[in-house]
This record gives C-alpha cells, sequence and structure tokens, in this order.
C-alpha cells in the first residue's frame, strides 16, 4: 500500500480529471446527501422537526408514522436517522480515501468503498421491507437514500473491479 504525500493527495483530489475520480466525486456528493437525509430524519426523531413532510405523495408514503415508530428506535437505543447519517459519512471517506491512482497503487480502498457501498445498498433495501411490514407505510426519505445507495454502488464498482484484478 503506497501512501500518497499529503500535498498530492490534496491536489489530485481538487484538481485533477479522470473517469475514477469523477465518479468518486459523485460516490462522496450521493453519500453527503445521504447523511443529510439521516441528519433530516434524525432532527425529526430527536425534536428538533416537529414535522417531517414525505417528498412523494401518495398513500403508501408516511414518513412520520414510520419515523416515530418503534421500528425506528429498535436499534442500539437511539433513533436510526442519526445511525444513517454516521453510516453514509463512512462512505464518504472511504470514497475520498487515496489519490487519483489508488486502484493500482492502494487496490484494498476502492474495494473497500464498494463493498461499503454495497452494504449500504443492502441495508437500505432490508430497512425498507421492515418498513412496510412493521407500518405499512414507507418514508419516503428512506426511499430516495436507497436510490442514492443503488447508483453510489453502481459508481463504485469500475474501480473496484480493476483494484480486484491488481491484487490478483
Amino acid at each position: 500500500m503506497q501512501s500518497v504525500p499529503p500535498a498530492r493527495l490534496s491536489r489530485e483530489l481538487r484538481e485533477e480529471t479522470s473517469g475514477d475520480l469523477t465518479r468518486r466525486r459523485w460516490t462522496i456528493g450521493l453519500s453527503f446527501a445521504g447523511s443529510a437525509i439521516g441528519m433530516l430524519v434524525g432532527a425529526y426523531q430527536t425534536g428538533i422537526l416537529k414535522r417531517l413532510p414525505d417528498i412523494l405523495p401518495g398513500p403508501l408514503f408516511d414518513a412520520e408514522k414510520v419515523d416515530a415508530s418503534d421500528y425506528a428506535y429498535k436499534r442500539m437505543q437511539t433513533p436510526d436517522g442519526p445511525l444513517m447519517a454516521v453510516t453514509y459519512g463512512i462512505t464518504a471517506a472511504l470514497a475520498a480515501a487515496g489519490g487519483k491512482d489508488r486502484a493500482r497503487q492502494n487496490p484494498v480502498l476502492p474495494i473497500a468503498a464498494s463493498a461499503k457501498a454495497g452494504y449500504d445498498l443492502l441495508t437500505a433495501l432490508k430497512l425498507g421491507r421492515e418498513e412496510w411490514q412493521d407500518n405499512k407505510a414507507l418514508c419516503s426519505w428512506c426511499q430516495l437514500a436507497t436510490v442514492l445507495s443503488a447508483v453510489t454502488f453502481a459508481l463504485t464498482l469500475p474501480e473496484a473491479v480493476r483494484a480486484a484484478r491488481q491484487l490478483a
């Protein structure tokens, strides 16, 4: 695993262009959006916000019902919104780690980022199923996060595949 000097890492991440860096920037941005959704839901779940209107209309969606239900508070004695913010933050950090040639120089980084993005997607799908089973309703914010997770995972795959070939 090669270390990139901080000054070079700063320049590469901010100024260089490549397909991998573009996908990584999108991955970081989408992960930040997932964190923001978690913070918004968490603000409702902890009483900072008194209302959490759905962003999608229709009878399937009821964010307030879902995010105030037992389902949303049954893990680790905390509401799930703040946990969501943290987990997407970790995904962003993994996507940001390493220089522009990390698939070659540090192949474990893109593999870890893709594995984490895949974990996020599987977790979001599992939680969506639980949301529906427990509440007969969905949180539209959470379903948006699921879509973001799917796109994020897809964005991480090309670099992760090249990194896996590098390790092989």
